[in-house]
């Protein structure tokens, strides 16, 4: 049995290594779509800078996960959950400074949670509404509200 957690917790940690690659990607070609559109470096870097943070902290939540996974599932010791609490007190610390990077604040001065999933989609969704051009009427704007 120990072997099937095993298991399940190298493919979370193969997940979350597989969300910062692709997040990268992600963050590189929103950079690039952004500087094709004459935004000006500053805001391509600004874009590249929050996509990939946050993809990181996606990445960095699956790999905790994954953590969590491993140490529960094999055989209980001091040393294991003393590891465990390092691990999870380091990518929580990172998490965290990763976040006020992003939005220059506290993560609990927010109005609304969100997590780096929800920020790599919403810098998505911002990049596809600056790529749609400028629509007169209700009909425009209700597009981009819908994405």
């Amino acid at each position: 049995m120990e072997e099937v957690f095993t298991a399940v917790a190298v493919a979370f940690e193969a997940v979350g290594a597989a969300a910062m690659i692709v997040g990268f990607t992600i963050a590189v070609v929103l950079a690039a779509r952004s500087l094709t559109r004459h935004e000006g470096g500053a805001a391509a870097f600004t874009v590249l800078r929050t996509t990939l943070g946050a993809a990181i902290l996606l990445g960095l939540e699956v790999l905790v996960a994954a953590d969590l996974i491993r140490t529960i599932t094999s055989k209980p010791s001091l040393e294991d959950a003393l590891i465990l609490g390092i691990i999870v007190l380091i990518r929580t610390l990172l998490s965290m400074s990763i976040q006020i990077e992003i939005e220059g604040m506290l993560p609990w001065r927010r109005a609304l949670m969100r997590s780096g999933g929800q920020m790599l989609g919403d810098a998505v969704a911002r990049d596809r509404a600056a790529s749609q051009p400028a629509v007169a009427g209700s009909a425009g704007a209700s597009a981009v509200e819908r994405h």
